[in-house]
């Protein structure tokens, strides 16, 4: 017999389920996600970390889950993680009878396997359309006969220093040196830049890169949280950018860049999470179609003289990218590389390796 669970939003709102995951009770940060597909890659997304993720799509675990299998560079073929990094998955139809034919698994087990709560029967239209009437906020999964537990607000925590290395990691063995930070790096973006003919170094997101000389060009990954938290990191970048290096930052890294430039960024009211977000050059009518995953936003009115905004979002006019208008640096806010999601965008890491080339010549 399937346990019911009550999800409580911090409004006092409140729905009724049932278990498919692992049955512990957990609160987070409540957001919703517009994507159709991609479950096994969304749910291994590190910039999820500490948040209950809502699926606007009705029917989720169709097609189950892939193995554990790696690819050439040591990395999880089908996942962005070497784990689950949301709190829950809280979804309205569960597919217990899944057919894929790389499946292995079904996504019930999946979670039970990871520990990560998952229930199903809610009415998640209603919910979705609450958190973008109200905006994002403190939710909590509470099982039948478990004791209330205390909401939680994750972005009040250095959620990076979670999901960060704690090492020095090496990859490939190309010609281009690229120092990677890692603030919650999808593996996907690992693998797009090492086809690319380059030697990755993955250091923590608080590494002390300025006293450091080898490499050619600064990668600074996506991750979850508040990006003002991260000083550490916004001091070295600041560093940097007196320099001609060439630097790129996608997600929170896009975030980082704009703090060390000195601009400043804030809280959405519910985000973009999904792979339908399209973006455009400003001035011009050339359009792509994104996939994103952030809370949090550059204020573009903020920006310095010397920057300009690379990217504009078609729906809200949120600044979507940066660049510095004489210095090989730029940022986007979306994800180049996907994963899952579309792949219009994917020639920025191209752009990214031409700006590295011309800097070593």
């Amino acid at each position: 017999m399937e346990r019911k669970a009550i999800l409580q939003l911090a409004d006092g709102s409140e729905y009724q389920g049932y278990s498919f995951g692992y049955e512990q009770s957990v609160s987070g940060e409540m957001v919703f996600t517009t994507a159709m597909t991609g479950y096994p890659e969304s749910l291994t997304d590190p910039s999820y970390r500490g948040q209950l993720l809502v699926p606007t799509y009705p029917m989720i675990g169709n097609y189950g889950v892939p193995d554990d299998e790696r690819d050439a560079y040591g990395l999880p073929e089908h996942f962005e993680s070497d784990r689950i990094q949301c709190t829950a998955l809280i979804i309205g139809d569960y597919s217990a009878d899944y057919s894929h034919w790389d499946s292995h698994r079904s996504l019930g087990n999946w979670l039970v396997e990871q520990h990560i709560p998952g229930i199903y029967g809610i009415d998640t239209r209603s919910l979705a359309k609450r958190l973008r009437t109200y905006g994002a906020m403190s939710g909590r999964i509470i099982f039948d006969g478990d004791d209330v537990i205390p909401f939680r607000d994750p972005n009040a925590e250095n959620l990076v220093a979670q999901v960060s290395t704690d090492r020095i990691q090496s990859y490939g063995n190309g010609r281009y040196r690229v120092l990677m930070i890692d603030c919650g790096i999808k593996n996907n973006i690992l693998r797009c830049l090492l086809r690319r003919d380059v030697t990755i170094r993955r250091v923590p997101w608080d590494y002390d890169f300025t006293a450091d000389s080898d490499y050619d060009g600064i990668f600074i990954s996506n991750g979850p949280g508040d990006p003002s938290r991260l000083v550490p990191t916004i001091s070295h970048l600041r560093t940097a950018l007196a320099g001609d290096r060439p630097i790129m930052g996608i997600c929170l890294g896009h975030q980082l860049l704009a703090l060390a430039a000195g601009a400043r960024t804030y809280k959405m009211k519910y985000g973009h999470r999904g792979h339908n977000q399209t973006v455009r050059i400003p001035g011009t009518h050339r359009c792509f179609v994104t996939s994103q995953n952030h809370g949090f936003a550059v204020d573009g009115n903020t920006l310095p003289d010397n920057w300009e905004c690379l990217f504009e979002n078609l729906n809200d006019g949120t600044v979507e990218g940066l660049r510095h208008k004489t210095k090989p640096f730029f940022s986007t806010q979306f994800h180049p590389e996907a994963s899952s999601g579309p792949v219009d965008t994917d020639s920025l890491f191209d752009l990214f390796i031409s700006n590295i080339r011309n800097y070593v010549r």
